[in-house]
């Protein structure tokens, strides 16, 4: 017998039983951009190698240690996506999105990292992203916040999740600021955790990430950005904040939420959970106003965020979060009914659109039939035997909720089921 092949590490099989979940939370991410304007945009998984050492940046733990690179046959250095936003900056370019107009953008896949697999991070996951382009005002850093706060309302999570809040101030702001906190953290080298001691040489910002007790011990002392702003990005943060206080949107200021790359400046946050232990981020964002000129294109402004589907889900699931099955309604076949079984659900399925109809094949008895009628999780079986063909009937057992089992006429059945499926079984 030949050896079965297992999945690779880290990348999961999303089953039968789980996809339900996956596709209500997509489909209400997608009512919820919808009802903001946004436009869906779908790029390849495969990219240039360079796009994301430019974009993300060399020395970064992404491009070093967790991209899927490869060469193809031409010789050509690719690269799986590690994320979304290179690649969409890439697209919008390519294809002239992005001269004199505004974009609001969005889009869903599979991203690809190899680090430690845990619960809730894979090396293939799923990201939902927003990217928009063309606006520099704090509305547009507003808006993305609170599309993300409706779709925590629609979802039922809200009060599962907390928004935190920083600005990264300009470029003039954060090299002040950086040469302050390298020299406070040289002071303090000897304390720090190993991965923060080459940090501080290749991106200080990024100690600021740290979760080493003793470097955030460290920290509590550090200088702070808040107190390095000038006057634009101070304005910028303040109208921020009194635009989502009129809106209703509660957050918190954690002066420790950065982004170690240049292109990121002013806005950056968070949505995070106490829910899922370690992996506490569903959602994070930020403006990236230097991206699209490090990607050879015109200064833009631009802003957007990410989230993982595999953590939102596990939120859900936390949650218990019940979805109604995919099939409402199981027809049965007893005897030499087949046909005319197939030929009911087929109309059934015109008269019924957007309904689960499952017609039962493979032969067996009543008992087994019956079983794998209420193994569906359907409402309701019809029971199609040759007495019924006879008779132009169709006997109606009702698996859940109180209705009685009846016998109707085939032209009846899709009327009375209409309304008993609008009542809800």
């Amino acid at each position: 017998m030949s050896k079965k092949i297992a999945s690779v590490r880290g990348m999961n099989d999303v089953l039968p039983e789980q996809t339900p979940l996956w596709q209500w939370l997509e489909q209400r991410a997608r009512t919820v951009l919808a009802a903001y304007g946004y436009r869906e945009i779908r790029m390849p998984i495969v990219e240039r190698t360079e796009l994301f050492a430019r974009g993300i940046g060399e020395v970064t733990d992404i491009v070093e240690k967790e991209m899927y690179t490869f060469e193809d046959r031409s010789g050509d250095s690719l690269t799986l996506r590690p994320e979304g936003t290179a690649g969409c900056v890439r697209a919008a370019e390519e294809h002239g999105l992005l001269y004199n107009q505004t974009q609001r953008l969005w889009y869903t896949g599979p991203m690809f990292r190899h680090e430690r697999p845990q619960a809730g991070r894979y090396r293939q996951f799923h990201q939902i992203g927003v990217e928009t382009f063309g606006m520099e005002g704090p509305d547009i850093d507003a808006e993305v916040i609170l599309l993300t706060a409706r779709l925590w309302k629609d979802l039922g999570l809200a009060d599962q999740v907390t928004l935190e809040l920083n600005t990264l101030g300009d470029p003039d702001d954060r090299a002040r600021y950086r040469d302050a906190l390298v020299a406070f953290l040289r002071e303090h080298r000897e304390r720090l955790d190993e991965d923060s001691k080459n940090r501080l040489e290749r991106n200080p910002l990024r100690v600021l990430d740290s979760k080493d007790p003793g470097t955030r011990e460290v920290l509590q002392d550090a200088p702070r950005l808040a107190d390095h702003l000038g006057d634009a990005a101070r304005d910028h943060f303040e109208q921020l904040k009194a635009l989502l206080e009129a809106a209703g949107v509660d957050y918190v200021i954690n002066p420790n939420l950065v982004r170690g790359l240049d292109y990121y400046g002013r806005t950056v946050f968070e949505w995070t959970t106490d829910a899922l232990g370690a992996q506490g981020t569903v959602c994070a964002g930020g403006r990236y106003d230097g991206l699209v000129q490090q990607l050879g294109g015109k200064p833009t402004p631009a802003v957007g965020f990410g989230m993982g589907l595999e953590r939102l889900v596990l939120l859900l699931e936390k949650q218990g979060q019940e979805l109604p099955g995919p099939v409402a309604i199981y027809i049965t076949a007893m005897g030499e009914v087949q046909a005319r079984a197939l030929t009911l659900a087929e109309h059934l399925r015109d008269a019924l659109p957007g309904v689960g109809i499952q017609c039962h094949c493979g032969g067996g008895g009543f008992k087994s039939q019956m079983k794998k009628a209420d193994r569906s999780g359907a409402g309701y079986a019809l029971i199609l035997g040759e007495d019924e063909v006879a008779a132009g009937q169709v006997t109606v057992k009702p698996l859940r909720g109180q209705d009685e089992q009846q016998q109707l006429n085939q032209n009846e059945v899709a009327d009375w089921l209409a309304a008993r499926l609008h009542e809800g079984y």
